[in-house]
Parts: C-alpha cells; structure tokens; sequence
C-alpha cells in the first residue's frame, strides 16, 4: 500500500467532531429481562485502593477456621458481613524488572492492568487498557455514565522514577494503553455528574442531541478511510471508531432509559426495578474536613450510582503515594514516611491504624450496600467490590502476596465467607477471574494472566 495518501482534513475532522469520551460496548445482553420473566439484576463490579501494602499480621487471618470468628484486627469492621467476603492469600503482584527502582509508580498503575508500561516509551503513558474500563467496554452502553472513576486526592504526583511518566503514579483505570482517566475528587461534581446537573444551583444540564444519522455518515465515512491510511496509523482509527461506536450505544442507552420513564409515567412499572427494592439513598455533602466523612461521601456516591444503575463499572483510589497523611487518626506523620518502619513498633502501628482506617471505609460502602433490597436479595448480592493495594508490604516494597479484599456475590458466581490461604496464582489471573464472575466475555487473559482463579467461584 501506498504510504503517500492525501486524506481530506474535513473529513477526518467530521469524524473527530463526535466523541472519544466513551468506550465500546460490545453487547447489550443486560438491556432488559426476558419476556415474561422477573427482571434480574445486573452484577456491578467496582475497585477501592489503598498505596503502600500492609502491616501483614494485623491483615491475614491466622487460618481459614478462624476467619469468620475472630478476624484479624484490620478486618474487624467487616465482622457483620464477612460471609459475604473472600480473602485469597498468594495473588502475586507484577514482576517490575527492569523498573526495580520504581515500585511506587507501579503500584497503582499495574494494579488494574497488570502488567508494565512500555520500557521504550517511558516518559509517555504507554500500558494495557485496565480491567475496569475492559468491564466499561462491554457494559458501559446500557448505563448513562460508562464508567465512574474516583479519587481522594487530585491526580497531580510531580516525580519520575526510572523515567516513568507521572500519570503512573496516580492513575489506576486506562482508557487504552495510551489513555489514562482521570478521576473526580469533588463530591459535588459526582453528584452533578450522576444526575446531569450543570454547576449552578438550580438548573439542570440539557441533554447533548445526539444524531443517529450523523453517526452512521461518521462510521461509513471513517470505515473508508481507514481503507487508505497506512498500516500505523490504522491502529489509532480503530480506537476512534470504537468511540463513535460507544456513543451509537450511548444513544440505545437514552432511548430505552426514555423508553422506561414513559411507561413509569403512565402507571406502568418498571423492568428496571422491583416494588420491594430499597429507594435511592440520600447523599449529603460534608461541610468539614474530616477524611472519614469525605471518603464516606465518596463511597455513598458509588452506591448510588450503582443502585440507580447509573453506572455498572467503578474505581475509588482512596489515596496515592503523595505524602497524604491522617490526622483524623491522632497523628500528621505522613504514610509513606512510616512504611519503611524497619519494625519499630511505634511507625508500624500508625501503618495499621492507616490500613484499619481505608478498610473501615470500605466495610462503611459494602455493609450500606448489603443493607439495601435488590431483588430477591441486596445490592451487595449483586456487586463485586474489590479493595486492595499494589504492594504487600511498604517496608520492602514486595509483591509476593498482594492484599484483596472481595466483597459481594457477583450474582452467585462467587462463593464467599471464605479465607483461602494458599491461592497460586497472580493478579492477572484474580483480574481475569472477577470479569468472567461479572459476566464479561474475554478474548485473552489480562497482563500476566495465565487461567482463572476456580477456587473463588460457585461451582
């Protein structure tokens, strides 16, 4: 093929003119019950995240028998619902040769993708896309938000270890190898965003017209250019059109959410949602300064936007490798600083009040979800919630036996009330196993995976 092909600028301008916000849906096997029958739940899956490992005897059980009955000191907020959790001990994080003087660039960025960024484009993001928007993709057109991505401090870490890009630092969910996204830190944005509120009090952002013929002059008209472009460059189209494609699924999406308000309206009940179920929850803006309230606020907005069915796809970085510090827990000594405790009994017990407090914030998000009607059962039945970190242990920066939480059944494909202690296997293979749990269809392992993990799944 020719390399020297004129292609008309207005042309591949129309095309950019639609949308690459969005990711592709691949199907929309979730879009409505079968006729006749009950409506049944989607399974929701979502990713809360704490930097720096943990101080390993405050967090592993000591064995499985004890699990449920004396959990470990890290674990005690999540006693009510433990028989909805999984701990799995032996998920191995990703070798990072030849970055081994870069674990704090890696732990975040490789926790959803598992694998490592492009050692020939270092300074440039370069990864995998992340499980959560691999999840997005297949889902993301039913709901009016793809996918909701939070964080409690801004995505801003100034620092290159090994030449590695900053966005590694503070970033977990990858649009594409080349797209990191970014996340939401104002509550009142979440909010705004959720129900398609502009920023002044009281008015209400107008849905953007979206033109079905638009988009199939965009996709016909893309199609054929990418019969005359060059073999390197057809690479980049291919993600644009799956974009325009996502927003043609954007617009079913709006339409059959349309669809299901008119017949609301006329007294005709909703497929989308049983009598008994729980109503939304009320969601109340913090005024101070505490952590705990923000964080909580945070993780009422993603239970929200789960029940609602806002969104089916999740992420929450908790904190980043930053400095941050917790004065709330009676102390201003940032965390980083105190991982490399080197054993002193004082840094190591701040490292666990910080590990006992994120996990506290999560149980507050898993146990409000359990609390809810959903069906024949809670929302929490019908989620997958995954808290974790991308180093084991801070003080060596090891990755051996990376820390998971799992919450909720996933639909019943998940048998929880469980501590496996001797799991074999990577985080690849745990990220590979929750999507299959969640129903989403995979055409290769993620990063470094090798097989699903059976042992966590209902036979």
């Amino acid at each position: 093929m020719s390399q020297n092909v004129l292609i008309d600028r207005r042309t591949y301008l129309r095309g950019i003119g639609a949308s690459l916000a969005l990711p592709l849906l691949e199907s929309m096997g979730w879009a409505e019950s079968a006729r006749g029958k009950p409506f049944k739940a989607p399974v929701r899956i979502g990713f809360m995240y704490m930097p720096h490992g943990v101080i390993m005897d405050q967090f592993w059980p000591a064995n499985a028998e004890s699990f449920l009955k004396s959990p470990p000191p890290a674990l005690e907020s999540l006693r009510p619902i433990l028989n909805q959790c999984l701990l799995m001990k032996g998920i191995a994080g990703v070798p990072i040769s030849p970055f081994n003087g870069a674990p704090h660039a890696l732990e975040l960025s490789t926790w959803l993708t598992a694998c490592l960024p492009d050692a020939d484009t270092r300074s440039q993001i370069n990864i995998a896309i992340s499980a959560d928007q691999i999840a997005a993709n297949y889902v993301g057109g039913l709901t009016s938000l793809s996918s909701l991505e939070l964080a409690t401090m801004p995505q801003t870490h100034k620092e290159n270890q090994e030449g590695l890009n900053e966005g590694y630092y503070s970033h977990c969910s990858f649009r594409s190898p080349t797209q990191a996204v970014p996340a939401e830190t104002n509550p009142r944005n979440v909010l705004n965003r959720l129900f398609g509120k502009s920023g002044s009090a009281g008015q209400t952002a107008q849905t953007d017209p979206l033109d079905r013929q638009m988009l199939d002059l965009v996709i016909g008209g893309a199609k054929d250019l990418r019969r005359k472009l060059p073999q390197i460059d057809q690479h980049k189209l291919d993600e644009y059109l799956d974009s325009v494609r996502a927003v043609e699924r954007r617009i079913a999406a709006i339409e059959h959410r349309q669809k299901e308000a008119s017949l609301e309206k006329a007294g005709i009940a909703s497929s989308k949602r049983n009598a008994s179920d729980s109503p939304p929850i009320e969601i109340k803006i913090p005024m101070g300064d505490k952590r705990s309230e923000y964080m909580q606020v945070m993780c009422d907005l993603n239970v929200l936007a789960f029940q609602t069915d806002t969104t089916r796809v999740s992420t929450y970085i908790g904190s980043t490798p930053n400095g941050v510090s917790y004065p709330e827990l009676g102390f201003n000594d940032a965390h980083h600083s105190q991982t490399h405790h080197n054993n002193e009994a004082g840094k190591s017990g701040k490292v666990a009040a910080i590990t006992k407090f994120n996990i506290d914030q999560f149980a507050y998000m898993v146990k409000k979800m359990a609390s809810l009607r959903e069906g024949e059962g809670t929302l929490l039945d019908n989620c997958i919630m995954m808290w974790g970190s991308g180093l084991e242990d801070g003080n060596k920066h090891s990755r051996e036996n990376l820390p998971f939480i799992i919450a909720g059944k996933g639909g019943g494909s998940i048998n929880t009330g469980r501590f496996l202690p001797n799991t074999k296997g990577n985080q690849g293979d745990l990220l590979t196993t929750l999507l299959a749990c969640a129903g989403v269809p995979l055409d290769r392992p993620i990063g470094i995976a090798t097989k699903q993990i059976k042992e966590m799944m209902r036979g």
